[in-house]
């Protein structure tokens, strides 16, 4: 297919390599080194997508990420759809399947535009808030249509395909831009010997030279960039990332950066490669060489497809071969406007004329003009733009020179492009991140960045030193400033002689008049992507915004995935006139990471799956696998659920489980229990202000439960701790609430007691640890150990150091389950050696493996909590009928004592854990089902309480239940109703929580 655009020579493409593409199901050709909006600018594309509000056609606007029109969606395949991509940024690949974001039937011709032409006036700044308030029962319905009409991409139906990474790093500079000033300084640096990164968006290194025709040391720039980049190359310490944008800059110089690795490729990253990285970066200096943005012109009509920034042409021209038209009207308020109408007469285009706002300008550029015959008209403007979906023609008057009015008659000039220029906008967005303010310079015309307490210098166009030479000049200068902080020696640098182009002063101008007031003429678009036009700016200050902050916000000015990179100045500078004061009284708005939209692959990286939530694996674990075991996952730990045999069901494993262990002995690998190592001077009164119950005289040798509360004195963790020496503690807690255990005894320890002497370290991937329990485990353990185990040697609640299987051991005698019980605790590496041994001596007794289920079984026939299923964050210890753990008598209170003596927190009709007993016993009330005492309520009934812990007990012979009732513990004996969502209703009896041995008989043996 001809591309119809594309000149046939020049350029940086590769005219041997063709390429295919889609746009909206046809097919079109490139060249290897076209962007996506290259490409479809040379097959003559003119429209690109609708506008936000009105529907409008829109077409190529920019050449960079400061493009706001060309937003489109990728993908030939559900699975790797990628929503909102700016085409100036897509490298085009063979294949590439593009599609528009909106526009219906088709973008071509979109029944939404009918909205924009009817009712265009009618929907001013805030007309949402205004319009879509009433009636509430539509607001769903008005959500949807407004956001259908929004235009913008949508996420894939499928799981992506593609692996995403990040890297962490540290430099010594990273340098931001890889144009003159970034390379310069980049090079300065590197020949140090610093540690350098340097990072550009772009495809090559070399900013604005790529698109240049202008020379250094006498030499196409190029010359220069590609010996820079091969020198840069050849350090070992300097990085070198093209395709990849610092799209956020952070406190302490840490900065993100976003490379897309393979998006050039094709649709899926190669076997083996990733699609985007992020690159976390601490750096010691930060060199911002980010450039500038040309800013378009404000004038009526300004966004029909085919009005363009100067600069954007004639990077298309240089660069890319495409010439975006065929006869070019130049409107222009500096010099740098004249480079367009120059590179497009050299390509053998039209330029039907060059409108300068100035009545004398003078300069080369404009010298060279002239000297080609160019039509020049002075102090004149391009007031309007006619055509639908492209431009036809062009309105063009005399301005005043101050220029803010009309002073004579309008001309028509038939063309097809508008290329504009309002002077240049200093890329200062990364600046801000840090909370930088922007200071306006009169002599820029722009904002440049302002004081930062940052480890950052700043060099080139970001400065508003837009010549080559300065760029270079300053690039320099920031590299050695660097060196010198980082306190290394320079190297000479030499820098290529640029060509000296003298510049006529630019004319401050940004909205251009029309001969009808701003509210009455065509359109005046400001921020091209959120449709905000001129005229909504000054309804917004009529209506009393005058922070640019809410001005911002009213009309969504700047609110894009492009930020405003081209509007914002013009915004802000028609703000200003409305409001009678000036760009700097009326401020700027900060910008905020991310420069430009990342994909939340590249932000998540790898960590997803394993390497988001790891799964942790006990020492026994490949045992449980080879026994069948199925598995639950508690606080990342794969733990074995129960253990099914051939042709059980669950239930049926549990009932094995259960009386194996209450009749002989049984096994439960507790090794996730979080153990958490306590030393110090003042472990003791520590552990004494964190627990609700007394530490200061647990003996050696001895173990204690306790329970923690937070500040508001609602339970949240529990465990039994035991005193390994005078100041040495081992504290065990939930397998789920270790982390948070240790980072709130830190926490308390750091912001709270910082004079006390109290280390913690946590231990839970140390030890093994494995649990008998059962009337047989105390003669199992001893084939296995010398350490006497008589009761009256070895009671309820000690512990002892011993030798297990001949591998030294912590051996407690806790129980869990209300039996005779052993945790046994061996160094980790040996935890499968004893496992085994035990199983081995236990076959006589036969030791039965048991998983969590069957151990939550166990507790709750004794009544025994677990933290997190039987607390919700909203229970303290009386609530749960735990009053004997609450100590007052402490000298130091703990942690809750107050927040449990609020006075909601005594009220006699609290919620309280109770026992429940099902009247028909085989019935097992539902976990979670809500309480009530009067079944025939009306609805909504009066909730009481729920259900927390419900099971099936083969050793009572009948359902055991735990949950809260609203005054329960003085409710004994009462009843209490569950009714479900079949229809039918449970009956309980409230009781005691302890259904089996309730005076501990069975665990004192």
């Amino acid at each position: 297919m001809t591309q119809q655009n594309r000149l046939q020579n020049g350029g940086r493409i590769d005219r041997s390599k063709p390429l295919k593409f889609s746009y909206n199901g046809k097919n079109y050709s490139g060249f290897q080194g076209d962007t996506l909006a290259s490409a479809m600018l040379a097959n003559g594309i003119d429209i690109v997508g609708r506008s936000f509000k009105y529907s409008r056609p829109r077409g190529i606007v920019a050449a960079g990420a400061e493009e706001p029109n060309a937003v489109l969606q990728l993908g030939a395949t559900e699975a790797t759809q990628v929503p909102n991509v700016r085409a100036t940024q897509q490298e085009l690949f063979d294949g590439l399947v593009s599609q528009s974001t909106n526009g219906w039937p088709s973008v071509e011709t979109d029944v939404m535009s009918m909205v924009g032409k009817v009712g265009g006036s009618m929907m001013p700044p805030g007309f949402y808030y205004k319009t879509f308030m009433f009636p509430q029962s539509l607001w769903d319905t008005y959500e949807s249509m407004i956001r259908k009409a929004a235009g913008l991409g949508r996420s894939p139906l499928e799981n992506d395909p593609d692996t995403y990474d990040k890297v962490n790093q540290h430099c010594d500079v990273l340098v931001v831009g890889a144009g003159p000033a970034g390379l310069a300084a980049a090079l300065t640096v590197a020949r140090s010997g610093a540690r350098v990164i340097i990072a550009d968006e772009q495809s090559e290194f070399g900013g604005s030279l790529l698109s240049s025709k202008e020379t250094l040391d006498g030499k196409p720039a190029s010359d220069w960039v590609n010996s820079v980049v091969e020198e840069l190359s050849s350090y070992n310490d300097v990085q070198m990332l093209p395709r990849s944008t610092v799209n956020g800059y952070h406190d302490h110089n840490f900065v993100t950066i976003h490379q897309r690795c393979t998006d050039h490729f094709a649709d899926r990253a190669p076997d083996g490669q990733v699609r985007q990285r992020l690159h976390r970066v601490r750096a010691k200096w930060v060199v911002l060489a980010t450039g500038a943005h040309e800013r378009p012109l404000v004038y009526a009509n300004n966004d029909v497809p085919g009005c363009m920034v100067s600069n954007a042409v004639s990077t298309y021209i240089n660069r890319y071969g495409v010439v975006p038209g065929n006869e070019l009207v130049v409107m222009t308020t500096n010099d740098y406007g004249y480079q367009a109408a120059l590179d497009w007469h050299d390509a053998g285009r039209k330029v039907v004329a060059v409108v300068d706002t100035r009545t004398n300008p003078t300069g080369d550029r404009v010298a060279a003009a002239r000297q080609r015959g160019l039509n020049l008209v002075t102090g004149a403007a391009v007031i309007e733009v006619k055509g639908s979906k492209r431009v036809n023609s062009v309105m063009i008057a005399p301005i005043s020179p101050e220029g803010d009015r009309v002073t004579g008659s309008v001309v028509k000039l038939n063309a097809d492009t508008v290329a504009s220029s309002g002077g240049w906008s200093p890329v200062i967005h990364l600046s801000c991140h840090t909370g930088s303010r922007p200071v306006w310079n009169e002599d820029v015309v722009g904002f440049l960045p302002g004081p930062t307490v940052q480890k950052q210098l700043t060099a080139g166009g970001i400065n508003g030193s837009y010549t080559t030479s300065k760029a270079l000049f300053e690039g320099m200068n920031a590299g050695l400033q660097a060196i010198n902080e980082l306190g290394l020696s320079a190297s000479e640098v030499s820098l290529p002689a640029a060509e000296a182009v003298k510049e006529g002063a630019p004319m401050t101008l940004f909205h251009i008049p029309h001969l009808k007031p701003t509210s009455q003429a065509p359109k005046q678009f400001v921020d091209y992507q959120t449709d905000v036009t001129a005229a909504g700016i000054e309804v917004a200050c009529r209506e009393g915004y005058e922070s640019i902050e809410h001005v911002k916000r009213y009309t969504a000015m700047g609110f894009g995935t492009d930020q405003g990179k081209l509007g914002n100045i013009n915004g802000m500078a028609i703000a200003a006139a409305a409001l009678n004061k000036s760009i700097p009284e009326t401020g700027t708005t900060i910008f905020r990471p991310n420069y430009t939209p990342i994909t939340f692959g590249a932000i998540a990286g790898r960590d997803c799956g394993e390497l988001f939530d790891p799964k942790r694996y006990t020492a026994m674990h490949k045992w449980h696998v080879e026994q069948g075991a199925k598995f639950e996952d508690v606080g990342q730990w794969k733990r074995p659920w129960y253990y099914p045999k051939a042709g059980e069901s669950m239930q049926d494993a549990l009932n094995r489980e259960c009386l194996a262990t209450r009749e002989s002995v049984g096994i439960l690998d507790a090794s996730t229990l979080g153990k958490i190592d306590i030393q110090g001077r003042d472990a003791r009164e520590f552990l004494g202000r964190v627990y609700t119950n007394a530490w200061a005289k647990l003996a050696v040798g001895k173990c204690r439960y306790g329970l923690m509360c937070g500040e508001d004195g609602m339970v949240f963790d529990d465990g039994v701790t035991s005193c390994l020496g005078e100041n040495h503690f081992l504290m065990t807690t939930t397998s789920g609430g270790a982390a948070r255990v240790l980072e709130w005894l830190e926490l308390y320890h750091q912001t709270e007691w910082p004079e006390m002497e109290v280390y913690f370290n946590t231990v839970t991937d140390h030890w093994s640890t494995l649990t008998i329990s059962g009337p047989n485990s105390r003669k199992l353990l001893s084939e296995l150990t010398d350490c006497d185990l008589a009761n009256e040697n070895f009671a309820f609640m000690d512990w002892k150091q011993t030798r297990v299987a001949g591998v030294p051991a912590r051996v407690f005698r806790i129980s869990f389950t209300g039996e005779l019980s052993y945790e046994i605790n061996v160094q980790a590496n040996y935890g499968l050696h004893v496992w085994e041994k035990l199983f081995e001596h236990g076959e006589k007794y036969n030791l039965t493996p048991y998983g969590t289920e069957t151990m939550h079984i166990l507790r709750a026939e004794k009544g025994f909590i677990i933290a997190g299923q039987d607390t919700d964050g909203s229970v303290h210890p009386y609530d749960l009928g735990m009053g004997w753990c609450v100590s007052n008598q402490k000298p130091f209170s703990f942690i809750g004592k107050r927040g449990m003596s609020r006075e909601d927190c005594v009220r006699e009709d609290r919620k309280q854990l109770v026992g429940l007993k099902t009247t028909d016993p085989k019935v097992v009330i539902p976990e979670g089902a809500q309480g009530v005492f009067d079944p025939k309520a009306p609805i909504p009934m009066p909730m009481v309480g729920h259900v927390t812990s419900s099971y099936w007990s083969a050793n009572l012979g009948h359902s055991v239940a735990m949950g809260f009732v609203k005054g329960g513990l003085n409710r004994m004996g009462e009843k209490v109703y569950y009714p479900l969502a079949n229809g039918t209703v449970i009956e309980a009896e409230i009781c005691s929580p302890i259904f089996l041995d309730p005076k501990g008989e069975r665990q004192n043996v």
